[in-house]
């Protein structure tokens, strides 16, 4: 199996910052055929444990708002800049899922908003022009995305729910697959083909 670096949320309990990250990640990553390396949200180790691991692909996941949106955890905001910047680097995918996805759009200059109506188990999307369901977990999003990013998926409001870069393997979705219980066939076969190098196609 690979490695994929895979970025954790900062959770406050007990006086203490805490790096987090859901079960069902790791479970959901095995069963795509990737071994989960987490990333401490720490930056100076970012470098250091990626060219030690030999990670082919990144995966940054949901959780906490961003810094620039009133987020208390801007030292994730650093890690997973720093993660993003890996993969542009070496040309390996990088996935990025609900505030993962909004971290990207914010790294190319794309602002967000408040949106409503998100918080859903279950929401009906365009992919590509073509009716589909998915979970909504969010309360930021936007409402169009900027060069060299590109639109694949919208909500029937307009909000952004995937973006994808042009040339390079770097996507976005604003659904949580490994929330699906079971995981869905196709969330596996489309990450599991995007990690491994496969532009998703839903």
């Amino acid at each position: 199996m690979k490695f994929v670096a895979v970025s954790q949320r900062v959770v406050l309990e007990k006086n203490e910052r805490r790096d987090a990250l859901d079960i069902r990640w790791s479970a959901f990553l095995e069963r795509c055929g990737f071994l989960p390396l987490l990333i401490p949200n720490r930056p100076s180790l970012v470098a250091p444990l990626l060219k030690n691991s030999g990670c082919r692909a990144v995966v940054l996941t949901g959780g906490n708002d961003l810094a620039a949106y009133g987020g208390d955890s801007p030292e994730r905001d650093a890690t997973e800049t720093l993660l993003l910047e890996f993969a542009l680097k070496r040309r390996i995918p990088c996935l990025g899922v609900c505030r993962g996805m909004q971290l990207i759009q914010h790294y190319y200059g794309v602002p967000l908003t408040r949106v409503k109506g998100h918080v859903t188990s279950r929401q009906r999307i365009r992919i590509k022009g073509r009716p589909g369901l998915v979970n909504s977990y969010h309360c930021w999003g936007a409402f169009g995305t900027k060069e060299p990013l590109d639109v694949w998926a919208v909500a029937d409001d307009g909000v952004v729910k995937a973006v994808r870069h042009r040339r390079k393997l770097i996507e976005g979705i604003m659904w949580h697959p490994e929330r699906f219980d079971p995981f869905r066939k196709q969330d596996l076969r489309n990450i599991a083909g995007f990690l491994n190098g496969t532009r998703s196609e839903l």
